[in-house]
Formats: C-alpha cells, sequence, structure tokens
C-alpha cells in the first residue's frame, strides 16, 4: 500500500474510533445472538412439536439438522463471494430481516413439510450472517486481536442459546410452541434496522496497512489456496467434529432431560440457558484470548487451545449421560458447555490469517460449509436416528445412549485433528498472500 493511499484511507477511516470498532462488534455479536435464538429455540419446542405433529425422532433430526445445514451451507458460498466485493453490512442485515420473518413463519407450520420449509428459509437467511461479519470484524482488528475479537463475537451462539432455551423454554410451557416462534422472530426485524443505520462498512486492510485493489478472487480460487493448505484442511475436520459434537448436544440435550428425567421445560431451560448460554460465552471468548495470548510465543498454540478444550469435555460428556440425577448431569454439562466453542475463534481467525483481503467472506464461508454440513447436518440427525434403531433395546433411554455413544467420540477426533493441524499452521501462515 502507497503512503499516499494509506493516508487518505486513514483519513475517511469510519472506524478510527476504538469505541465505533467496539460498538460494530457489539452489534454484530448481537446479530449472531438472534441467528442463535432463532435456531436454538426448536431444540427445546421439539418435544411439544413432537406431540402435536406426531413426529418421529428421525424427522426431528433432520428439521434440526441435515435439511437446515443443506441450505444454510449452499447459500452461504454465494453470498460470501458477494459479500466480498460489496457491502457486508448490507448483506447482513438483510440476512437477519428474512431469518427472523422465517421464525415467525415456523409459528404458523400446521404440519411437517411446512415446518421443514419454513425452517429452510431460516436456514437460507442465516447463511448471509457470519461471513460477512467475520470478513467486516477482521478489517475492524488488527490481526494480533483478531482471535479475540472473533472469540467475543462467537459468544453470541452462547447468548442466542441463553435466551432460546430461556424464552422458548417458558413460553411453551404457558404460551405454546408455535406463540414462542411468533415471539422470538420479531426483535430481528428491529436489530436489522439499527445495524443498516449505525455500523458503518469497514475499509479493507485498513488494520494492515494492506490495500484491496484489483478484482475480487473466484470461489473456485480461493477454495483452490485454502486446500492447497494441510492446516486448513485439518481445521476444518477438527472444527467439523467439534461442531458434530455441540450440535448434537445442543439440539437434544432438552429431548434427553425430558425424556430420562422428566424435567419441565420452563426449568429445563432456566438450567440449560445458564449453563450453555453463560458458561459458553465465557468459555469462547476466554479461549480466544488466551489463544492470542499464547499465539504470540508459539502459532501452534491457535490449534492447541482446541486440543486442551477436548480433552478436558470428553469425560464429563461420557459421565453425564452415566448418572440418574437429573441435577447432577446438569452439573457435568457445565464444563463441556464452557469449552464447546473454545476452538472457533483462533480457528477463523487463522484461516482469515491464510488468505488475502477480498478473500475473507469465502473463506469463512467455507469453512462453515464443511463444519455445517458434518457437524449441524450430520450430527443432530444422526443421533435422531441412532436413538429410533436403539428404541426397540433400550426404550425412553434409547436417546440417552445415543447421546453417550456418539458425542464423546467426536470430540476425542476433533482434539486428533487439531494435533495434526499444528503440525502445519506455522508454514501455512508463512504463505499467505499480500
Amino acid at each position: 500500500m502507497t503512503d499516499s493511499r494509506s493516508a487518505v484511507d486513514a483519513a475517511n477511516n469510519p472506524y478510527a474510533s476504538t469505541r465505533t470498532g467496539y460498538y460494530a462488534l457489539c452489534i454484530l455479536t448481537l446479530v449472531y445472538s438472534i441467528n442463535f435464538i432463532d435456531r436454538q429455540l426448536l431444540s427445546i419446542l421439539q418435544e411439544s412439536i413432537k406431540a402435536d405433529l406426531l413426529l418421529s425422532d428421525a424427522q426431528l433430526g433432520l428439521l434440526t439438522g441435515f435439511a437446515f445445514a443443506l441450505f444454510y451451507t449452499f447459500a452461504g458460498l454465494p453470498i460470501a463471494s458477494l459479500a466480498d466485493r460489496s457491502n457486508r453490512r448490507n448483506i447482513v442485515a438483510l440476512s437477519l430481516t428474512v431469518w427472523s420473518g422465517m421464525t415467525a413463519v415456523s409459528g404458523l407450520a400446521l404440519n411437517y413439510g411446512q415446518l421443514l420449509a419454513a425452517r429452510v428459509g431460516v436456514g437460507i437467511g442465516e447463511a448471509g450472517g457470519s461471513p460477512p461479519s467475520h470478513s467486516m470484524i477482521s478489517d475492524i482488528f488488527p490481526p494480533e486481536k483478531r482471535a479475540s475479537a472473533i472469540g467475543f463475537y462467537s459468544t453470541g451462539i452462547s447468548i442466542g442459546i441463553l435466551f432460546g432455551f430461556l424464552f422458548g423454554g417458558w413460553l411453551n410451557e404457558f404460551f405454546g410452541w408455535r406463540v414462542a416462534f411468533f415471539v422470538v422472530g420479531v426483535p430481528g426485524v428491529l436489530l436489522a434496522a439499527v445495524l443498516y443505520f449505525t455500523v458503518p462498512e469497514p475499509i479493507r486492510g485498513l488494520t494492515e496497512n494492506r490495500a484491496s485493489t484489483g478484482d475480487s478472487p473466484s470461489m473456485l480460487s480461493v477454495f483452490k489456496l485454502l486446500l492447497s493448505r494441510p492446516s486448513f484442511i485439518l481445521m476444518a475436520l477438527g472444527a467439523a467434529m467439534n461442531a458434530f459434537a455441540g450440535y448434537s448436544s445442543s439440539n437434544w440435550i432438552a429431548s434427553f432431560m425430558i425424556r430420562t428425567h422428566e424435567m419441565p421445560t420452563g426449568e429445563l431451560g432456566s438450567w440449560l440457558a445458564l449453563i450453555i448460554g453463560v458458561g459458553g460465552a465465557i468459555g469462547v471468548f476466554s479461549s480466544g484470548v488466551v489463544a492470542d495470548k499464547l499465539g504470540k510465543r508459539d502459532k501452534r498454540w491457535y490449534m492447541w487451545v482446541a486440543v486442551c478444550a477436548c480433552a478436558i469435555s470428553v469425560p464429563f460428556q461420557i459421565s453425564m449421560f452415566l448418572v440418574d440425577d437429573a441435577y447432577l448431569a446438569l452439573i457435568l454439562l457445565i464444563i463441556p458447555a464452557v469449552l464447546s466453542n473454545a476452538y472457533l475463534g483462533a480457528t477463523i481467525a487463522c484461516v482469515h490469517s491464510m488468505v488475502g483481503l477480498k478473500m475473507r467472506a469465502v473463506s469463512s464461508a467455507l469453512l462453515f460449509f464443511i463444519l455445517n454440513m458434518i457437524g449441524l447436518g450430520l450430527g443432530p440427525t444422526t443421533v435422531g436416528f441412532v436413538s429410533d434403531l436403539f428404541s426397540d433395546q433400550h426404550g425412553a433411554d434409547s436417546l440417552r445412549y445415543a447421546m453417550m455413544y456418539i458425542i464423546p467420540s467426536a470430540m476425542a477426533l476433533s482434539g486428533v485433528f487439531y494435533i495434526l493441524a499444528s503440525r502445519y499452521i506455522r508454514d501455512d501462515l508463512a504463505k499467505a498472500p499480500d
């Protein structure tokens, strides 16, 4: 970047004030929270929906897993490509409006097909949320603060789960599952207006003193670059298996507690809101900060943080499905919940540091394509199918055993992939294009 270009961009920088940058980060985090409120709501409501619409566990698994993930991931790629060459703020605002509206429409469904169609609409809308937001954050914050910033943004997952469980549990208990969808869908439309009018589009590359010039690379060129980096492939597989465990747990934990321990949705929603919501937010933000701090000494720590989280989580994940006391099971859930997304901030930050300025949204979309097709698409769906297979042998405990076998195994495999990724991460980061 030339000095004159730097001076012009610096003079026009809408994020010259640190306060403006953190305000934008907070708004984007709220958007991400709405994303997961709308997504997570279904898991606390699905036992009521199952009884009302006469569904099987396999149908519920498809509804919360593969059918949603298929449209979410495939729509994310062209939207991300558009975000790398146009205004990312506008894309996020429009996407938020779409998925919030479709969440409200879910409450009108009279059968499985209609509910499935509404959830597909939610998935397509949510596809335009994270990749453009990741790209904006990487242009607002410099590389040495990027994992922390994306870690903070990723607390939106836990905040969304918190309010999804809390609002969904109590609204369902007093008003029914249809009202819960209506009530949760409306705030997103209002937040979209706040985002559009108060958050400016950042200048690409300014925090790194790099110029954004020329045409935007094609999706294929971004794919070729990332797939030539062994650490990306291994990180993506590690993230996918972590998400496999995480989505399987978050989408089925309420059903498990209701069936096995007979907890009412109101009380259960409050417990899960605190454990997964508050605990998960603390974990994902703290892991990003730790990764940035340790990563200054050795870039491999960006991978090793995820490895440590996996190793600690597995024994607790096994134990929580073996105990017979509901409250002990919830206590054992705390550690896995805190560490469930410890991989996320460091992984996204590393992927963005491997690519050019106009490749970041597509790089996030490719990472999330792999992560969500395997994690979100196959995780809840696999648990649902295995639960149905176990029903003759284990009866009401079929879901307990399906989760106990599947979730810890996926988490352990995630740790193995991140160990392998740590062998290549330093060399691959050093090869990043200018």
